[in-house]
């Protein structure tokens, strides 16, 4: 322990050093200083530079100069990958600690990780993302999921084992920092629950790893570490330090990103950024395992501020603020662990009549998962969702016998959603009775309430939507006039029992959310 508070002070020394503008090869007229629980990270002129602690904590080591020196080079490697323009390389510190020079020749001191400086404004933490920022987020982090390495079967990483002991090792860290004082009240129920609900999602977490969802991740995905820089996403600042904590489920690389957007009062948010997510991935599959690990990235946080608790003077402004967000961060996990009531929501309509940028914006609402017909066909075919079929009337994709798989993959991932105790919007014509028809035995057999939001415009309309929509292209409905005509043609009404169920909305009058989503929230109590 003294020679780990040695080389803290030792440090502690350097990074004033390094306050002093000559100690850079390159034009500087203040360094600021910002620190973490792990680093200390240098803003001199147009760059940054990140020290990482000297430490050993139970989920990494720095404790050696050629352990900080390996996590240096691990860092560039891995977040170049996710913010190449920001990562520029290591640094090494020569001269001594009270004359530092980055970049000198001589002994070397310690290492540092080079990055282009952006504004902190530029930080998703300190500036909300809009709508626009949330979809190319999504975009960025469902293809990057896509083609990172798999875990082999082989690997240690992604077993149930080793998810669970991460999130065991949370309760141990924040009992460790918080030895000095009270353990919060309810971190005993929360360790319970963890160990409880790992139990009965153990053959779920197999079945991750068995279907190649564990991959070399970000591990760190909050807004915090999240920027808008030259018009684009940069993610960065993942983790090089714990291989386990990279190498996990994609949908826990999401989770924290999800939870931290719940957290700062952004629920429509983070169910835009899912929605999104899902129409890319495709990871349905996943969903039950989502509030699990939404839970343990509030633990993650908690002890993160528990940490920072520890090495704060008691009882000051600081120590006082981080005391109140690691009541928050509890506060978020507990309320993961309430259970979920599932509900089915079907769709009827003609395309052009608005029934997916009603359901999306439902999707947000309610909350509940927006599963849209034209995606799933295209996926079905191996196809992104904007692309161009280039298929006819009734033929290609659209054939008979694609429109009859599509409907049944829609209602085998209907059943995936509603088991994971999350409610589902599919959206799709539901033309046919017999189809709804199935889709509303499906409710009944799972017990859930089923409605369906039945939508109409004027022919004209219709005819207008549809034109303008197609002419633009970049959706992923291909409908066009004659498909409408079609559809016109091939309508079937909703029968009485039917209308007992259902919701109609006319997307003619202009469109009132707050009155649809009241509408559809009574309907379903009432289901």
């Amino acid at each position: 322990m003294k020679n780990q508070l040695s080389a803290g002070e030792a440090q502690h020394r350097l990074v004033q050093g390094l306050h002093a503008p000559d100690c850079y090869a390159h034009p500087v007229d203040r360094v600021e200083h910002i620190e973490t629980h792990i680093s200390h990270i240098l803003l001199a002129g147009d760059y940054a530079y990140k020290l990482k602690k000297p430490l050993q904590l139970g989920f990494l080591d720095f404790s050696t100069l050629e352990r900080r020196r390996f996590c240096c080079y691990d860092e560039i490697r891995l977040n170049r990958r996710l913010a190449g323009s920001v990562y520029l390389g290591v640094e090494a510190i020569t001269g001594t600690r009270e004359a530092p020079r980055v970049g000198g020749v001589g002994t070397v001191i310690e290492y540092a990780v080079r990055m282009r400086r952006f504004p902190q404004r530029a930080l998703l933490s300190h500036t909300p993302p809009s709508r626009s920022q949330i979809d190319r987020i999504a975009e960025v982090v469902a293809r990057f999921h896509r083609t990172i390495p798999v875990a082999g079967e082989d690997t240690p990483f992604g077993t149930p084992t080793a998810v669970l002991e991460p999130m065991l090792e949370n309760f141990v860290e924040i009992r460790r920092a918080l030895s000095g004082g009270r353990p919060p009240p309810d971190l005993e129920q929360l360790e319970e629950w963890t160990g409880s609900r790992w139990r009965d999602l153990e053959n779920d977490l197999a079945g991750r790893k068995r279907d190649g969802h564990i991959r070399e991740c970000h591990g760190d995905m909050h807004l915090g570490n999240i920027a808008w820089v030259e018009g684009d996403v940069a993610i960065f600042d993942g983790i090089e330090f714990n291989p386990s904590l990279r190498w996990i489920d994609t949908l826990s690389d999401l989770a924290f990103l999800l939870m931290d957007l719940e957290d700062r009062g952004r629920p429509r948010m983070a169910r835009r950024l899912l929605d999104r997510y899902l129409e890319i991935a495709g990871d349905f599959s996943g969903l039950g395992l989502l509030t699990f690990y939404k839970a343990y990235r509030a633990m993650v946080r908690a002890k993160v501020t528990a940490i920072r608790m520890d090495q704060e003077v008691p009882k000051t402004k600081e120590w006082e603020a981080a005391s109140e967000e690691l009541a928050g961060y509890l506060r978020m996990a507990r309320s993961y662990t309430a259970t979920l009531s599932p509900a089915l929501i079907i769709t009827h309509g003609l395309s052009g009549s608005g029934k997916s940028r009603a359901a999306r914006a439902l999707a947000e609402r309610l909350p509940a998962v927006h599963l849209r017909s034209d995606v799933e066909r295209k996926r079905m075919f191996g196809m992104d969702p904007p692309a161009r079929s280039g298929s006819g009337l009734a033929s290609g994709i659209y054939a008979s016998g694609a429109s009859v798989a599509t409907y049944e993959r829609l209602l085998e991932l209907a059943a995936t959603v509603m088991s994971a105790g999350q409610r589902v919007i599919v959206d799709a014509t539901f033309l046919h009775r017999a189809r709804r028809s199935t889709f509303r035995d499906l409710a009944r057999r799972l017990g859930v309430p089923f409605v369906i939001l039945s939508f109409k415009a004027p022919p004209k309309l219709l005819l207008s939507r549809v034109r303008r929509r197609y002419a633009k292209g970049g959706n992923a409905s291909e409908a066009n006039e004659a498909v409408l005509r079609a559809q016109q043609t091939d309508l079937e009404p909703l029968g009485e029992e039917e209308r007992r169920q259902a919701i109609e909305v006319d997307t003619a009058a202009p469109r009132d959310m707050v009155k649809l989503l009241a509408r559809c929230r009574r309907a379903i109590g009432r289901a």
